[in-house]
């Protein structure tokens, strides 16, 4: 099972950090992230809200399962190509002296019949190094007001 930890502290309110994280268009951030879009019926986040993800050799369809602004939200892929079976995503924001500090940690693993384990090796870091971009983009984003 791959498991993935990124933190980053950001001189900003942890509201704006919630909202700039939660907003599914800041996914293309990520190098990788050609397009990332709220599914037909979802119009922002929320509780049940569902993205579509079109990334570099990856789509992947990501629905919120928790989602407790301005501190936490949970997601999980629900459909994706190459299949994926994801144990789930949080971001969770604490407010710190100077802004917010993120944590954002998954958990997943690809089947055999795709990959399995040579795959993982692969996303990993993509997914990884996606994430250090996003909150890089959001620290540039929001610091800067």
């Amino acid at each position: 099972m791959v498991e993935i930890h990124v933190e980053r502290s950001i001189a900003a309110p942890q509201d704006q950090v919630f909202d700039w994280l939660a907003d599914a268009a800041n996914l293309t951030a990520a190098p990788l992230i050609l397009r990332a879009v709220w599914a037909t019926g979802t119009r922002g986040p929320g509780l049940g809200a569902v993205r579509n993800v079109t990334a570099a050799g990856m789509w992947l369809r990501e629905e919120y399962t928790a989602y407790d602004a301005p501190g936490t939200y949970s997601y999980r892929i629900i459909r994706a190509v190459p299949a994926i079976d994801h144990k789930g995503g949080t971001i969770a924001l604490t407010p710190t002296g100077d802004g917010t500090h993120v944590d954002w940690d998954t958990a997943y693993t690809h089947p055999a019949m795709v990959g399995g384990k040579a795959l993982e090796a692969v996303t990993s870091r993509a997914i990884r190094s996606g994430f250090v971009a996003i909150l890089a983009a959001c620290a540039k984003a929001l610091e800067a007001r």
